[in-house]
């Protein structure tokens, strides 16, 4: 089989879809197709890992009283987490809207397999953080998949992963990676919402590129 030929139309596109990629908080309470997110499931899956490891375990989360339990634990964190800021960046911190719980029709947390025998152990001897770092690549090869259905996604991150591993029941192998909120966005903006609202600018390349 060859390989596919890319155009400039195509590539452009990308660029566009990594432009308009958004972490979203604010959901239409609208259902998705179950047959689009089997695909966007399967999409993540080709996402790259360290040795083939393939380390992602991911927990659909549909029982309504593990949401709220999800939810009080956001809260909690969401509590600690603005005493630990003072005066106006507090007061900013406060003003802003930090998670999709309530209305996200999908809510997916994503787990690493700690013990995992898929690969080997391939590269994993001097660089173990990188079956975690594997795990970031489906979700973020999820996120960019959602955004070419029109979709969505949120990642909570206010939350205690104990807590969270308790809540699903999940084996202690695994170890929390992201939980998603996933849906249609009731808005969509060109720029992050924490630019828009002044919490971080975005970094100039002379800030994020070093020259050795």
């Amino acid at each position: 089989m060859q390989p596919p030929e890319f155009s400039d139309d195509f590539r452009r596109q990308f660029r566009e879809l990594l432009a308009w990629r958004r972490d979203v908080r604010r959901f239409r309470r609208q259902p998705i197709d179950p047959a689009i997110l089997g695909e966007l499931l399967s999409l993540a899956r080709l996402a790259p890992s360290v040795g083939n490891s393939q380390p992602w375990r991911f927990v659909l989360v549909e029982e309504p009283v593990r949401r709220a339990e999800i939810r009080d634990v956001f809260v909690r964190c969401n509590e600690a987490a603005r005493a630990t800021y003072s005066d106006a960046r507090a007061a900013l911190y406060g003003q802003l809207k930090l998670a999709g719980l309530e209305a996200a029709p999908c809510q997916l947390a994503v787990f690493a397999d700690e013990a995992t025998s898929a690969g080997h152990g391939l590269g994993r001897h001097t660089m173990p953080e990188t079956l975690h770092d594997s795990v970031v690549a489906a979700v973020h090869t999820l996120w960019l998949a959602a955004r070419a259905y029109g979709l969505g996604v949120g990642w909570v991150s206010i939350l205690e992963p104990r807590e969270v591993m308790r809540v699903l029941d999940v084996p202690k192998d695994w170890s929390l990676v992201a939980y998603l909120c996933v849906g249609y966005p009731e808005e969509e903006h060109m720029d992050p919402e924490l630019e828009r609202h002044n919490w971080q600018e975005r970094l100039a390349d002379d800030r994020v590129v070093v020259l050795r």
